[in-house]
């Protein structure tokens, strides 16, 4: 193997082994006037934090990356749509909607699913959206695979996003595996999956 090649492969795993991979990549430019950007912030309702009837683990964590993620959309004047399920509490108020943002009711887990989303896109002729929200492995994965099915390019906010420990059987499976499972089949196919630092 060449030197230049050897140089190369030990800069990628030292990369690896110090957590910096991702540091090495071009940040996404969310505001790009070839591909029109969308935010979808889904199912990030009260319901889900500690005192409500379904709570997440270490939801306020993943609500306060989303509020990064929608105070960026919101400084560069991109669309932002919210998407609650329906009779749920209400959005948390670290991402509450302005006047005049969209928010759209779902009764299923795909956002897309008996709403006016898909109208609403291709009236604003969105191309790609950044989703984010809870649950991973529910609403955020059902409603990203239907968007690339729809031709949408996606990425997804996975610091952004939160789920909670699952039964399957006796088997408890937890949170953090739950997590990685849905990101995991999410990324590189239906979606590109990086964290809010990988945005700008």
């Amino acid at each position: 193997m060449k030197l230049k090649n050897l140089i190369i492969m030990a800069g990628f795993l030292f990369s690896i082994g110090t957590g910096n991979l991702f540091a090495q990549q071009s940040k996404v430019k969310i505001k790009v006037d070839t591909l029109p950007t969308a935010l979808l912030i889904i199912d990030v309702q009260d319901f889900y934090f500690p005192g409500g009837k379904i709570p997440l683990v270490n939801p306020e964590a993943a609500s306060e990356k989303a509020a990064a993620v929608l105070t960026m959309f919101r400084s560069q004047k991109l669309p932002v749509i919210h998407i609650q399920h329906t009779g749920g509490d209400p959005i948390h108020k670290n991402v509450a909607p302005l006047a005049g943002e969209k928010v759209i009711t779902k009764k299923e887990a795909n956002g897309f699913n008996g709403t006016d989303l898909l109208n609403y896109l291709m009236t604003l002729k969105v191309k790609r959206l950044v989703i984010c929200g809870m649950q991973t492995q529910m609403c955020v994965e059902a409603t990203t695979r239907a968007a690339y099915d729809l031709g949408f390019k996606c990425i997804v906010v996975e610091d952004a996003c939160a789920t909670r420990n699952l039964k399957y059987g006796r088997r408890t499976i937890f949170a953090t595996d739950v997590q990685a499972c849905a990101l995991t089949i999410m990324n590189g196919y239906y979606a590109s999956v990086i964290p809010v630092a990988g945005l700008e």
